[in-house]
């Protein structure tokens, strides 16, 4: 319950003092506005490479032809966690009026061992901040590597798992699917994806995101094809 209280209260921050008024949910889902926020990290930052050749970018390159109406915001910063991004959401939320908010979050607190029952509630609390909204949320699943230990790993994709078991929302649960393991497209830190990935990456997150963007396009006819 008091959780629920500091969405309410985040969502009203962000109303008063975020660049712009939330819009209802009548609103988003009537009028012109057809924009998608991600709100990830460097995965989707595009850390190391052309800005260009990341993910997002693909994304927006590939709506382009049959949804030249939709508008991708980028709002990843590397190094982003789960309490970052929620302490930034409802500015965003109310700058940018999403139908979609895709979120890429948690590697960061799993790589400096924050809690994983913190980083779940971070990330049910943007679900619920997004909902208010009438936004439509998917998440982008992240797992962590067995080097920082089994009990800890275990913790980590619980949480996952319980912010999965949300029906309102779609889930991915490993966003690095056929990327991590790969040296091809890994970059020399042994962390972030190449360019060379980010197609991969974006066919990993077009799974989640193909029905909800044809719902924005408003016409399902070669979205497939995009």
């Amino acid at each position: 319950m008091g959780y629920r209280v500091l969405v309410t209260a985040l969502f009203f921050y962000g109303l008063l003092f975020g660049p712009g008024v939330v819009a209802s949910k009548e609103y988003q889902q009537t009028g012109s506005q057809h924009s998608v926020l991600v709100l990830g990290d460097s995965i989707s930052a595009a850390y190391g490479i052309d800005k260009r050749d990341g993910w997002v970018a693909l994304l927006e390159q590939r709506l382009a032809p049959q949804c030249a109406s939709v508008k991708v915001h980028n709002a990843s910063v590397s190094g982003e966690t789960t309490a970052g991004g929620l302490a930034r959401l409802p500015g965003l939320l109310a700058a940018h009026q999403p139908r979609l908010l895709v979120i890429e979050l948690g590697a960061n607190d799993g790589l400096r061992g924050l809690s994983p029952q913190q980083m779940g509630k971070n990330l049910q609390a943007m679900v619920e901040l997004a909902e208010i909204t009438g936004a439509k949320v998917a998440v982008l699943g992240m797992l962590m590597p067995p080097n920082l230990g089994a009990a800890y790993v275990q913790l980590f994709e619980q949480a996952m798992q319980g912010v999965a078991a949300d029906e309102s929302l779609l889930f991915l649960k490993f966003f690095l699917q056929d990327v991590t393991g790969n040296r091809a497209l890994i970059q020399t830190d042994g962390l972030h994806p190449t360019a060379a990935a980010q197609p991969r990456l974006l066919d990993n997150a077009w799974q989640l995101l193909e029905k909800p963007l044809a719902e924005i396009c408003q016409t399902r006819v070669g979205i497939t094809q995009l």
